[in-house]
């Protein structure tokens, strides 16, 4: 999993992965989906923040990088070696038959595919514009649910120390509309829903 949604100079970068999902919903959606914990994980992208989170929470982690989706290069990994593959943000953007049909190879049978992404219909959504994840990504004819994902949203929060703190950062990431935005804030938190898309190796995503 990448450790951010989307790329930001580094003191804003660290300002973020301290504000995003303090209440930790998204580990515990990949173990209810997953599970991660006390597993075989192949976690494709991982920033050092949530490898060492995915680890800390007892996930066997293997790191790989995002795959090319013409499938003109696959991973260096045997047949049936994951329990779970996670990926989030830079991972899987729209995946295509060669991406899936690669991560079908690592997966063991039952093994599990979880695919984080932002969803949209949110404070967070309102600032970063028109983007695939926000509409084509979640239809029923999209790249995910199209071939056996299922979706599970989770209400996730930026939460900032104080509106102060809030409002620098919008500024920094965002500009004159962050600034705006900031006005209009009654405590120093965006929301922010992220996807959970969640299929089982051959088949059908396990109810969500």
């Amino acid at each position: 999993m990448s450790d951010l949604p989307f790329a930001l100079e580094p003191a804003l970068a660290d300002a973020l992965s301290g504000a995003l999902d303090v209440e930790g919903k998204i580990p515990r959606a990949l173990e209810a989906l997953g599970p991660i914990v006390d597993r075989d994980v192949v976690l494709v992208g991982g920033g050092p923040r949530e490898t060492r989170r995915l680890t800390e929470a007892g996930a066997r982690l293997t790191g790989v990088d995002p795959l090319a989706p013409n499938g003109s290069f696959g991973w260096s990994l045997p047949d049936g070696q994951a329990d779970a593959v996670v990926a989030a943000w830079s991972g899987f953007r729209g995946i295509s038959a060669a991406e899936l049909a690669e991560t079908e190879r690592v997966l063991r049978p039952g093994g599990r595919l979880l695919v984080v992404h932002d969803y949209g219909r949110d404070d967070v959504s309102r600032l970063r514009g028109d983007l695939p994840e926000y509409s084509a990504w979640s239809r029923r004819d999209g790249p995910f649910l199209s071939v056996g994902f299922r979706i599970r949203v989770i209400h996730c929060f930026w939460t900032f120390d104080s509106a102060e703190t809030a409002g620098s950062f919008l500024a920094g990431a965002f500009g004159a509309a962050g600034e705006e935005f900031a006005a209009t804030l009654t405590r120093p938190r965006l929301s922010y829903n992220v996807a959970v898309y969640h299929r089982t190796r051959g088949g059908r995503g396990a109810p969500a």
